[in-house]
This record gives structure tokens, C-alpha cells and sequence, in this order.
């Protein structure tokens, strides 16, 4: 069923549409190194197949992980008595550098042309001694009906399949926008009937919860992240649930506890400052209770974040300071707060346990790292900073 040529290549018209850059790369008859990324099921190794049978052109197909040193060696003798050679190399962001080191001065001289697969952001998961020998294209997600048109065109090598649009929208649901699960469920469902009638019943039987890709090696696993927390400190409570729900169905606790937290004390913050205790006590209640109890004290504490004032005065504050002590303008302790001196003046002998004296450096002295928010607990510090910044308390 994989695609023979671009225009049997369901969706990513952005690339095999009508002049495009892939549909005039096969029209001129020519081909550069590119790396093609996306999310599983998208059609990244069927692309590089079309791509390689319309130019006609010699091919090997190599796997990062699978292939060792040995194997890319070989391909590079085969380069060089063939004059040119295409090599579809999947799962290239862990290729490790002796196979990057051996193929670099190649693809260079144009000996080899790659087309690297990945799931993963290039820009983030390859050498960039690689990338900048290759042309980025993203392939995107399939939509719901070009899923759907996918399994249709299965129906031909099914013989007396019968399955109507309810139950290819139910496949296409479980699917999760991966066409490689849609066709293996369907032809899994196919099997397991004996007159070839595929029901909904049938699917609930071979497929008892949606697919849900969450590969940690994957850049779909860290958007999903990002969205969670970005629902959250976006207060849309509906979405941060629905990727907490997202989570929860990858059973992957660990990077919701460590989410939690960090948005307690990012998003949140001092405008609510005793939600970090309270995000602590969620984690440990589904310590105790395992899933799927675990998933309503997950729930109670994402609703009370997402619903929760916001500011992020303090991260905006350490970063500030970062900046400055990193830049190298900084200075040295003033000699009244050194160990030493005796002209430190000890606040709890002053009255409401202040009095006015410099502590930081001469050269940053009005620096002013801590800029509130405006939000009811914020206020009152603010307030109170206020005051003894004006002295008014001495």
C-alpha cells in the first residue's frame, strides 16, 4: 500500500501540491540532501519512497539506531562506485557522531545525497554539522478525512471489506492522527471477523481505549507538555484538563508532578503562594493511590491552577538577577555587611525590624530586580516594600 509516487502521497500538499518544492524537485529531475520530521504516521518514510522511485535513482535505506558503523561504511563504498547514491536514513536525530563523521565529508561532495526521518525537532535533536547540510521540511499531521481517505484506499486489498462511515470515523478517532495505526486497525478488525464486516463492536473488542502517541523521544510528547502548562497559566481550565487527560492515559506521572510543580511556583507564584504546598499534597495523594483513583486529586489541583491568579514576578526577579551578575558589572559586597564589620547596622534593634542601609554592590546599588504584580497578596508586599524604601517606618 506504501505509495509508489507523490501524487499516491495523502496530504502535504504544502510539499506535493501543484508546484511545490518536492513535485518540481521529481519534475527537474534532481535532489538534495533534507531531513524530513514529523509526528508518527504522517507519511515521512512513504514521502522518501515516492521521492526515490519518481527520480529513478539509486537508494539504501539505513536505520541510526539498528545500523552500526560497519553498515554506513559499506554504503559509502557502494557511493562511490555507483557515482551518486540516495541514503534514507530513519530515525536520524540518534545517529551518533562516528556515523555523522563518516558521512559528512560525503554528503559535502554530494557523493551522497541523505534523507534523514525523524519524529523529533531537527533544530533541536540533530548535530548541526548535519542539518546544515540538509533542507528541513516538515511533514504535517494528517486531518480526520485524509485519514479517512487512507483507509478507503485500503479497501482494494481487503477483499469483501465492509465497514461504513461510522466505523471508519471510530478508527479514524482511535487513530490519534496516525495513519499507520488507522490501517493496522482496520485490517486488524478486517482478521478478526469471518464475513469481513467491520462494526464498532468489533473495534471496542481489538481497541479498548484511543491511541495516544506520547513517545518521550518525540517532539509531539513535548507539545503536549507545553500545552499543558500553557492552558494552565492561559487559565483555559477546560484545555488544561483535557492534556492532563492526555497524560493520565500515558500513565506518565513523573512529568506531571514535576509540571505541577514548576507552574505552581512559575504561573502562580506570589499571587498565590499557598498553592505550592497544596501541589505537593496532590503528588503525594496519588502516590498513595495509584491510578485511576489518582486522577481526581490530579484534577482538583490543575482546576484550582488554571483557575488560580497568576504572576510570575518571581521567575521574572532570579532571571533579572542572573542577567546582571552574568554580565560581570556587579561589584564587590559593601565593607558594612562584610563578616567583619562593625558598622553593620542588626534591623531587629530598630524599630518594625528595620533600618535603612545599602547592600548591594556600589555599582548596582538602585538595581531593582523585584517588580510585583497586581494581585491581592502581591499588593501588601509591594506595600510594605513601598514603605521602607520611603522610610516611612523608621
Amino acid at each position: 500500500m506504501r505509495p509508489k509516487k507523490l501524487s499516491d502521497i495523502i496530504g502535504q500538499e504544502h510539499l506535493v501540491g501543484p508546484d511545490k518544492i518536492l513535485t518540481n524537485l521529481i519534475k527537474n529531475k534532481h535532489v538534495f540532501s533534507m531531513i524530513l520530521y514529523g509526528t508518527p504516521g504522517t507519511g515521512k518514510t512513504s514521502l522518501a519512497e515516492a521521492i526515490t522511485r519518481e527520480l529513478g535513482k539509486d537508494k539504501r535505506l539505513l536505520n541510526a539506531v539498528i545500523n552500526n558503523k560497519a553498515d554506513f561504511d559499506i554504503v559509502i563504498e557502494e557511493a562511490k562506485m555507483l557515482g551518486e547514491l540516495i541514503v534514507v536514513i530513519d530515525e536520524i536525530h540518534r545517529m551518533n557522531k562516528d556515523k555523522q563523521d563518516i558521512l559528512l565529508p560525503y554528503i559535502e561532495s554530494g557523493l551522497i545525497k541523505i534523507i534523514g526521518l525523524t519524529t523529533a525537532n531537527p533544530y533541536h535533536a540533530i548535530n548541526p554539522a548535519i542539518r546544515s547540510r540538509c533542507q528541513i521540511f516538515k511533514v504535517e499531521p494528517l486531518t480526520n478525512e485524509e485519514i479517512k481517505k487512507g483507509l478507503k484506499r485500503a479497501f482494494k486489498y481487503l477483499d469483501k471489506i465492509k465497514a461504513p462511515d461510522k466505523v471508519l470515523d471510530a478508527i479514524v478517532s482511535a487513530a490519534s492522527g496516525d495513519l499507520r495505526v488507522a490501517l493496522n486497525l482496520l485490517e486488524m478488525a478486517y482478521y478478526s471477523t469471518s464475513d469481513g464486516k467491520v462494526t464498532i463492536d468489533v473495534l471496542k473488542a481489538i481497541n479498548a481505549k484511543p491511541v495516544i502517541y506520547v513517545d518521550k523521544n518525540d517532539s509531539h510528547y513535548y507539545d503536549i507538555i507545553s500545552a499543558f502548562q500553557k492552558s494552565i497559566r492561559g487559565s483555559d481550565v477546560n484545555a488544561a484538563l483535557y492534556y492532563l487527560g492526555l497524560l493520565l492515559e500515558a500513565e506518565d506521572l513523573d512529568i506531571i508532578f514535576r509540571r505541577l510543580t514548576v507552574i505552581a511556583y512559575e504561573d502562580i507564584g506570589l499571587a498565590n503562594p499557598g498553592v505550592g504546598p497544596k501541589v505537593h499534597a496532590a503528588i503525594k495523594a496519588v502516590e498513595m493511590l495509584g491510578l485511576p483513583e489518582g486522577r481526581i486529586p490530579l484534577a482538583n489541583i490543575v482546576i484550582e491552577l488554571a483557575l488560580s491568579p497568576k504572576s510570575n514576578s518571581a521567575i521574572c526577579a532570579i532571571d533579572s538577577v542572573l542577567e546582571t551578575i552574568r554580565s560581570g558589572n556587579t561589584g564587590n559586597v559593601p565593607e558594612h555587611i562584610k563578616t567583619t564589620s562593625k558598622d553593620y547596622l542588626y534591623p531587629h534593634s530598630y524599630k518594625n525590624y528595620y533600618v535603612k542601609q545599602q547592600y548591594l554592590p556600589d555599582k548596582i546599588k538602585d538595581k531593582v530586580f523585584y517588580n510585583p504584580k497586581v494581585n491581592t497578596y502581591e499588593n501588601n508586599l509591594n506595600r510594605i516594600n513601598k514603605e521602607m524604601r520611603n522610610e516611612k517606618w523608621k
